[in-house]
């Protein structure tokens, strides 16, 4: 499952426009926000900080497990990294993004289950739920 875009392709085809376009970030939040339900926030938000999650550790690990368990892996090692770096700042041992992004993933995990989404409602509603579920 080797990925043939490049970072520049893959943030060109989540934002719509160029990696570093002017209006690169205004349309990661405006689509993150105005995602249709909570997976699809995720598919969006940050798609530097998702291509190299993509490439090193979810698609590595969907060769030998379930897709839920590999993107509740994905979450679970990207809140590690998010708890080392502000372990590394403030010089003392942080727990708190790990056990966060678990429970994200977890969200992620059962709304693309159970088919939830909340994508007939405005585009202000919509950017509300996503951001009261971050």
């Amino acid at each position: 499952m080797h990925s043939s875009l490049s970072l520049s392709q893959y943030v060109k085809k989540r934002n719509g426009v160029p990696l570093g376009a002017s209006h690169s970030l205004r349309n990661m939040l405006s689509r993150s926000f105005g995602a249709k339900s909570f997976p699809v926030f995720w598919h969006y938000w940050n798609p530097i900080w998702g291509y190299y999650l993509s490439r090193n550790v979810m698609r590595p690990l969907a060769t030998f497990l379930p897709i839920p368990i590999a993107t509740l892996i994905t979450f679970l090692v990207s809140g590690a990294l998010h708890d080392v770096a502000v372990s590394i700042v403030k010089w003392k041992t942080v727990v708190f993004f790990t056990p966060w992004f678990g429970l994200m993933g977890l969200m992620v995990i059962f709304s693309k289950s159970a088919g939830i989404t909340y994508g007939n409602f405005a585009w202000p509603v919509q950017a509300s739920i996503n951001t009261s579920s971050r």
